[in-house]
């Protein structure tokens, strides 16, 4: 498999096929010395072609690190195509992934730091749940979106300074084939990616109650 699978670089082809360059800076450096620096966690990524999985060394939470849209170390890379045409082969070149060549990344045990009850409690307070599909071909992912009270969320196709949204619980398709596997707590999607927002009902229907509950609205929201 080409070294420039990633649809950014593509149109470079005349260069010849190459590995993405390693991060710049003193992480870049770190990289290149085989000691790259930051927390090693599970990485599973997808671009528009391939699946990469391996691992990825990030400081703080996984979410805070793709934001930061700058590349991040990985090592101990496999890839195989997004459709499953082919298995997992290892790639010992790839030593780093740009943020913005991701549509999706699965976030596991491991991937975000430890929060106490009380922390739980404030996003919930603070945060509006919606069941949702999203798609970013050729992926589709279910599951739900916490966002601000009045907040729409047909918003998540706006630009904004959250680059990756998390979907929890979400599931990941290509096609009608799930992708996700077991263990994942969220599917980090890239908003640069989406295309259509869908909110859907994934309770039992009830004849009182409000429209807006079903996917999170104003009714959701009521303590009670």
């Amino acid at each position: 498999m080409p070294f420039d699978f990633l649809r950014r670089k593509k149109g470079t082809e005349a260069e010849g096929p190459k590995a993405p360059a390693a991060a710049s800076g003193s992480k870049g450096r770190d990289a290149a010395a085989g000691v790259p620096p930051g927390t090693v966690i599970r990485f599973d990524g997808l671009t528009e072609e391939w699946r990469l999985v391996g691992q990825m060394h990030v400081e703080g939470r996984l979410s805070d690190a793709l934001n930061r849209r700058e590349s991040l170390p990985i090592s101990g890379v496999s890839w195989a195509p997004i459709d499953g045409s082919e298995p997992f082969s290892e790639v010992p070149g790839l030593k780093s992934i740009d943020p913005y060549d991701l549509i999706v990344v699965f976030a596991g045990d491991g991937s975000l730091p430890v929060q106490t009850e009380a922390e739980k409690a404030a996003l919930r307070v603070q945060r509006v749940p919606f069941d949702v599909v999203l798609e970013a071909p050729p992926v589709r992912v279910t599951g739900t979106v916490q966002l601000l009270p009045g907040t729409a969320p047909s918003a998540l196709l706006d630009r904004s300074g959250e680059m990756f949204v998390p979907v929890v619980g979400g599931v990941a398709f290509v096609g009608e084939r799930q992708i996700t596997d077991p263990g994942v707590d969220a599917v980090l999607v890239n908003r640069f990616y989406l295309r259509d927002v869908k909110t859907r009902d994934t309770r039992a229907p009830s004849t009182d109650r409000k429209p807006e509950a079903a996917v999170g609205g104003t009714a959701a929201a009521d303590p009670r």
